[in-house]
């Protein structure tokens, strides 16, 4: 596969470990065949080998972490919001640029790209200054690729959405990447008692390791929400959904207190029937989150410090497979056998 040579705003990556998230194995299952072939993955890091005339932010030699595109310019942009940039859908999800072209090719056609702004499952990406954030080069690659996507969104859920106060109750549906993230930025920013619920033991262990005072088996009580209750001294504060199993999330709306907080983080479900009466009753706030309500450029800094601090071990979730193997680590993100699969380049 050929790449072109960056444009006047691009940045070209040569990509050094990638992290495989649901996102792109659902997208993979949908993506519509007028668009392939297209390479998948956006939570890339690598050494930046040439940048355009227009980049000033970005040198070559830079160690980088990818994360998502925006425009930098809408309201949302504006506002510190660029999750919920008004050029998403083109800038991330459109088989290209956004202008309709990508600088991928192979044998002379074009092959389908720009994914979340880069398309990092291949040794080269081209990426954007809104996209890319420089990090030490002493960072190992395994830790700094899932920092982009699942880790934002889950520990961004909890910092940036629910912004819980020390000491405050917080649960956490679901112990992916993304789950695991929430509850170590919980335990970071000091919430008592954090909970994980998960049907997956090794994951429930792995969550009480990391700082979770609880944990739930949700296929071994009666009561999933009854039991967060008791377990948090009449509902938790906070709870974050990474789900996105209706069932699920009308557990998570039955185990807050009062004017409690509910995150949801999870994509996957078109829709839901939602406690509307418990949630309206308890005086409860539901908020969806993309990509964590995050600036990468802000964010992934805090994100690395916690990491130095010892407060986010995200090389606890991290299984790594070398590229030629990235069906097998696939398949071990399909099946649960491996949290955050991270595929690495020689």
């Amino acid at each position: 596969m050929d790449i072109e040579p960056p444009r006047a705003d691009e940045i070209l990556v040569r990509v050094t470990a990638a992290g495989i998230c649901h996102t792109d194995l659902t997208t993979r299952s949908m993506w519509p065949e007028q668009l392939t072939p297209m390479v998948l993955g956006h939570e890339g890091t690598g050494v930046v080998e040439a940048v355009g005339a227009d980049v000033t932010t970005i040198a070559p030699g830079d160690t980088v972490c990818l994360s998502f595109r925006s425009c930098g310019a809408c309201p949302s942009c504006a506002d510190g919001h660029p999750g919920y940039c008004a050029a998403f859908q083109g800038l991330n999800v459109s088989g290209g640029r956004g202008d309709g072209t990508s600088p991928l090719s192979r044998d002379g056609s074009s092959v389908f790209g720009g994914f979340f702004g880069q398309s990092s499952f291949a040794t080269y990406a081209i990426a954007y200054e809104s996209n890319t954030v420089k990090v030490p080069a002493d960072l190992p690659p395994e830790v700094a690729a899932p920092l982009g996507c699942s880790v934002q969104t889950g520990a961004g859920a909890v910092r940036n959405v629910l912004r819980p106060e020390p000491g405050t109750s917080l649960v956490v549906f679901g112990t992916g990447a993304v789950g695991m993230s929430a509850i170590m930025a919980s335990v970071a920013l000091g919430c008592s008692p954090v909970v994980a619920v998960d049907p997956v033991a090794s994951r429930r262990a792995l969550a009480g390791e990391l700082g979770a005072k609880a944990t739930v088996d949700p296929s071994a009580v009666e009561d999933v929400a009854a039991t967060i209750r008791e377990a948090t001294g009449g509902g938790a504060h906070f709870a974050v959904d990474t789900t996105a199993v209706p069932a699920v999330i009308n557990q998570a709306i039955g185990a807050l207190r009062p004017m409690g907080s509910l995150a949801l983080a999870g994509i996957g479900a078109p829709e839901a029937a939602l406690d509307v009466m418990s949630v309206i009753g308890k005086g409860l706030t539901v908020s969806g989150v993309i990509e964590g309500d995050a600036r990468p450029a802000d964010f992934l800094p805090w994100l690395i410090d916690r990491y130095r601090e010892g407060k986010l071990p995200v090389d606890r979730l991290v299984t790594s497979y070398p590229f030629t193997e990235i069906e097998t680590a696939a398949q071990a993100a399909l099946s649960r056998q491996a949290i955050k699969p991270v595929v690495t380049f020689g």
